[in-house]
């Protein structure tokens, strides 16, 4: 039986004006196996086109909006919240597992619940809005699930950003990070910086890049600071 997409539609606020796309994207492969004939295909490619999709407007969101992470950082930040565990999370949220269109073993062995299907099926609705409405409505469907990653990425800080909040609450005070030592070969060197609260050591940082480094050290400040 197929799903009713209209309740999948209002759950992502999203109506689709080729619903077949929708369809597509619903339909995992084990489905198609065994009713080929009333299918156009799986969404095994809408998943690839999606998983893309969703890559080019992570990384855009994260290079507009997180303008002082090095790029260590962000690609980090990214494989933390657009992994298949945040992807299969975030399908639970409109509870995507029930509209799927599966084959029966798959229904059998718990296959609405499994996070690989759950992630891909993300991916693959992600693909389906890109096409029937462009890269704006992509947008403002993936957005809101990466922003509220962010949100619960708690391991996540932008170290500099909360120490030069700090200092800026009181005026006249300077931060300055200071490049104080270089180690090892040009293909593996470390890094070394100090930061300065109005000329006074207040944290050291060692990285593989000096913003990394930069970030290590605005850590420590933070420590000692007690925050």
């Amino acid at each position: 039986m197929k799903p009713d997409i209209s309740k999948l539609e209002q759950k992502i606020n999203y109506t689709f004006n080729n619903k077949n796309l929708l369809l597509r994207a619903l339909s995992h492969s084990s489905y198609v196996n065994e009713n080929g004939t009333e299918c156009k295909g799986s969404n095994e490619r809408l998943e690839f086109l999606g998983d893309s999709v969703l890559g080019f407007i992570t990384a855009e969101n994260f290079f507009k909006n997180y303008t002082k992470l090095p790029e260590g950082e962000l690609t980090k930040l990214r494989a933390a919240v657009v992994c298949e565990k945040s992807l299969a999370g975030f399908a639970r949220e409109i509870d995507l597992g029930n509209f799927l269109l599966l084959g029966k073993g798959e229904i059998v062995t718990g296959g609405k619940e499994r996070p690989s299907i759950l992630a891909d099926a993300f991916e693959a609705l992600i693909a389906a809005i890109y096409l029937d409405g462009g890269i704006e409505s992509a947008k403002t469907f993936v957005l809101k699930y990466i922003d509220e990653a962010i949100r619960k990425h708690q391991s996540f800080k932008d170290y500099k950003t909360m120490l030069q909040e700090i200092v800026q609450k009181n005026p006249g005070e300077l931060i300055e990070y200071v490049l104080v030592g270089e180690t090892g070969p040009d293909h593996d060197k470390r890094f070394e910086v100090e930061v300065h609260l109005n000329s006074n050591v207040v944290g050291r940082g060692i990285g593989k890049s000096k913003k990394k480094a930069e970030q290590e050290a605005a850590k420590e400040a933070l420590e000692l600071m007690g925050l």
